[in-house]
This record gives structure tokens, sequence and C-alpha cells, in this order.
């Protein structure tokens, strides 16, 4: 039996479940390993290769600079027009290939090429793709099944920073990326082929799924928001907010998450002890993905997105105190639950103003933007502490800069809010 396509209905599994597992396959190991583990390695680059602490995030950063954009926009055309699946598995290849590549690396030009080609496949293979995925196979449970999905990431960076850590211990950093970069390529690549499909359409099913059902196509159709052109959503006020809010509080996140373990080291910590931190953080982010996945498909999903990006920015003001343990642990598990609600809010509040017919052009280029910040600011951060040798400052910025990004998705208009929740 064919799971999805059962005649009895009372034995049929609803196959986008199934499309849920990839998903959450696809944000385990490309975001959640990769964005999580990646700086568990920066202080080995810092002391074997003479990085700086601008040098070691500056590499993905110049990849968003120069190649998210585009190849954003490129794929989201491709899979609006053939599909995620084909697009995936190219961004998995793009991933796992650099990931190899990167064992052997001595200069710095060589660190920041591979970079470029690994943002690339996270373009391709990571949250943009997956999102639309998940919208298109569900309406109704919509904000449930993407948060599944996002268990995935979350799940990838609660078991990253201690692996990385074990392995470049244990095999040394290079053996240690080349090892990430073979996981990568064995898992996603099957599944990819194996498992994903683009659509419900692909499948030969209705999408969603009632109890055990599909629902009848009339009954999808009231769940749908009216579809909108990319040229008339670009020219809405929504959608420039929710482009500069989740810059600003991704922006945050981002800053706080590539420079945690070198900030914690700085301050004392050892590089076990640092990670075990991090992975609070990230297990509490867990319970973010959750409990928010049914929360947006009870509550308006634009206040729920203010609420937590508030809590993130805030949340940072903690930072000035990381030698009490109970303020560091404070910090981790407000920041961490709040950093698991706002990736997967992002496509929910998206999908439900504009619709999904579009949804991948719309959230390549709200990814590409709110990319840019989430590399941007750990330069930014990383060229503060290369100057005054301190980070207290520079938490400071980024807190208020979450906090301006909450204040941007409140103030989106009433009755537009009311439109898109």
């Amino acid at each position: 039996m064919i799971l999805g396509k059962s005649n009895n209905s009372s034995n049929r599994i609803y196959y986008g479940w199934w499309i849920v597992l990839a998903a959450f396959l696809n944000l385990f190991f490309v975001v959640g390993i990769l964005f999580y583990g990646f700086p568990v390695f920066y202080p080995y680059f810092v002391e074997s290769l003479g990085f700086t602490r601008a040098q070691v995030t500056q590499g993905f950063l110049l990849g968003f600079l120069f190649a998210g954009l585009p190849f954003g926009i490129l794929a989201g055309t491709l899979i609006d027009r053939i599909g995620a699946r084909v697009v995936i598995l190219a961004g998995v290849g793009l991933v796992g290939l650099p990931l190899l590549l990167m064992g052997g690396m001595s200069r710095l030009w060589q660190f920041e090429v591979l970079c470029i080609v690994e943002v690339i496949g996270y373009v391709l293979a990571g949250p943009l793709a997956n999102q639309v995925l998940i919208a298109r196979w569900f309406q109704r449970r919509r904000g449930q099944a993407m948060g599944y999905a996002y268990l995935g990431l979350g799940l990838g960076g609660v078991v990253a920073p201690m692996l990385v850590n074990s392995l470049a211990r244990s095999l040394g950093w290079r053996h240690g990326l080349e090892l990430l970069g073979t996981f990568i390529l064995v898992v996603l690549l099957p599944v990819g082929i194996c498992v994903t499909r683009s659509s419900p359409e692909d499948f030969g099913v209705a999408p969603e799924a009632f109890g055990e059902t599909a629902p009848p196509a009339e009954n999808s159709a009231a769940f749908a928001a009216t579809p909108i052109a990319v040229s008339q959503a670009v020219r809405t006020v929504p959608f420039w907010l929710i482009l500069t809010g989740s810059t600003l509080a991704i922006g945050a996140i981002g800053a706080v998450i590539q420079h945690f373990i070198l900030f914690l080291k700085d301050a004392g910590y050892s590089a076990t002890a640092a990670s075990q931190y991090s992975t609070i953080l990230l297990t509490a982010s867990l319970g973010g993905r959750v409990i928010v996945g049914y929360l947006a498909d009870r509550f308006r999903k634009s206040y729920l997105m203010a609420f937590f990006y508030f809590l993130i920015g805030v949340s940072v003001f903690l930072l000035a105190y990381p030698h009490s343990p109970i303020l560091l642990a404070s910090f981790a598990v407000i920041f961490g639950f709040a950093m698991g609600a706002d990736y997967m809010l992002i496509p929910l509040v998206t999908s439900e103003c504009f619709g999904t017919a579009s949804l991948g052009k719309l959230l390549a280029l709200i990814i590409m933007g709110y990319s840019i910040g989430q590399w941007a600011a750990p330069w930014f951060v990383g060229k503060m502490f290369d100057a005054r040798h301190s980070y207290d400052l520079a938490w400071k910025i980024i807190a208020i800069l979450g906090m301006a990004g909450a204040a941007a998705i409140y103030a989106m208009p009433s009755h537009v809010r009311a439109h898109c929740d």
C-alpha cells in the first residue's frame, strides 16, 4: 500500500505528514546543524588559521550579499514553476560538498569562496523551499505542520554544539567538517529522491487532512487567502513591515548565535561549558516551535510575532551579566523560546496575507532580506569587538534592534492585520 493513496480512508495516512518528516530532516541538517553548529568551529579558525572575529563571520555575509538575493529570487521562481523537490536536491549538494572541501582549506579566500557556495545551497535547500513545501501541503493545520517541521531546526541546533565540539576535539576540526558534509549528503539526497514531492497534486491527493481524510476542494479553498501577485504585494505596507521587522529581529538572533560561544569563552567558560549553555538555548527553542505552532492556528499571528520579537530583543540585555549562572540560564531559556517561534511565523503571516500562489517569490525576497541582517549583524558585532575588545556596547545595540523589529510588526495597520490573520 502506498501511503496517502489507499482507497480505505480509515487506514490512510495523509502523505503530507511524510512531507513534514522530509522538511524536518532538511531543516535539521541544512539549518540546525550548519547554522548552529558551525560557530563551534570559529575558535579553531581563529587559533589555527589566524582569522579575526569579523573574518569568521564575513564569509557567510559575503555569500548573502553577492549570491543570496539573486539565487533566492531564482529559487523562489523555480519553486513556483517546477516545485520545491528539485530545488532542495540541488541545494543539498551545494551544502554538503563545501563542508567536505573546507577540511582542506588554509587561506581566507578559500573559506570565503566555500561559504558563498554554502550560502547558495542554504538558499535552495533551507527555509524557503521547506516553508513553501509545507504551505502547499497544508491549509487548516498549517501552523501545526510548520511547527513539527521546524522541530528539525531546533533539534539540529540542540545537537549541533555538543556534536561539533565532540567531533572537533576527537577527530580535529578538519575531519569534523568533512564528516558533517558526508552526513548531509548521505541522509538528505535519498530523502529528497524517495520521499519529497512538491505538492499534493504531484501525488494525486488534495491538500490538508481533516482527521484521516483529505478535505473536499470546496472546504480547502475556504482556508486559503486570495492569491496576490508579487508586484501587488511588494507595494503594500504589510510586506515591508514583515521584511523590516524580520530583518532586525533575525539580525539580533544571528549576532547572538554566531558570537555566543566566543562570548562565553571570553567570559572564562570552557568550550564544553559554553556549548552546554548553547544547548540550553536551543533546547528552549523546541518549546517555542511546538507551542507557537498551535497558537498560530488559534490567535492573531502578527501579535504573536511582535511579542516574540520583543522577547528576543529585551532578553539580550541579560548578556551584560555573563558571570551570573542564573541570569545566563534565564537568557538562554527566554531567548531560545522566542527564537523558536520567529522563523515559522514569517511564512504563516506571509501566506495568510498574500496566499500561496506566489509564496516562493515573496518568501525569497523576505528571507534574502533578513538573511543579510542575519549575517551583517554578526559581522558588525565582530568588528565592534575587534575595535573595543568587548561585547558590551554591541549587545545593547543588538537588543535595541530586536525590539525595533517587534515595533515594526506591531505597527501593521489594524485593518490589514485583520485580513492577514
